[in-house]
């Protein structure tokens, strides 16, 4: 068999054991790294404002992205929302004053996990609901593919004619 050619580099099986891992843990890394949309110039120079600034941030909703926090949106307005934080921290407002500042503007929907209420009940009991209909849904389906169809009046009688020979001659005997 002829080897390769001298233009073609070849791996062989020992080249994919050393290559393969390294690999693996370089897309490893960069799924799990998750994107900071904070940019440099929205950052605190204290760093306990600023950690704070990230706990709330990480709590808020992206209205344009809505499955992002605004510590993870690269959205106007998500900037915005991050720098109207650092400045109700820097103001000497609580976590909760300012989280309560953006939810009065924004409603509850700006809560990345909003309290349950009346009018939350249907996001926080909806995936239970829509399990609970699938299976009845799934029972009714397999239950009626059990049950046999209706007999017509003329099988009824075919059906009595032949249980009735079968339990007359042998079923008194």
């Amino acid at each position: 068999m002829p080897g390769p050619s001298p233009g073609k580099a070849v791996l062989r099986w020992r080249d994919w054991v050393r290559i393969l891992p390294a690999a693996i843990a370089v897309g490893i890394v960069l799924i799990a790294v998750p994107a900071q949309a904070v940019r440099p110039d929205e950052m605190l120079t204290n760093p306990a404002l600023e950690a704070r600034a990230r706990d709330i941030s990480r709590d808020l909703r992206c209205l344009v992205c809505r499955n992002q926090s605004i510590d993870d949106s690269d959205a106007d307005l998500a900037h915005d929302l991050r720098v109207l934080v650092r400045e109700r921290i820097t103001a000497g407002e609580s976590n909760e004053q300012v989280i309560g500042f953006v939810r009065a503007r924004y409603g509850d929907f700006v809560l990345l996990r909003p309290p349950f209420a009346i009018g939350t009940a249907l996001l926080w009991g909806g995936p239970l609901l829509v399990l609970l209909l699938g299976g009845v849904a799934i029972a009714r389906f397999y239950r009626r593919r059990d049950e046999p169809p209706p007999l017509s009046p003329e099988e009824r009688q075919r059906l009595s004619a032949v249980l009735g020979e079968e339990t007359g001659p042998e079923g008194s005997g």
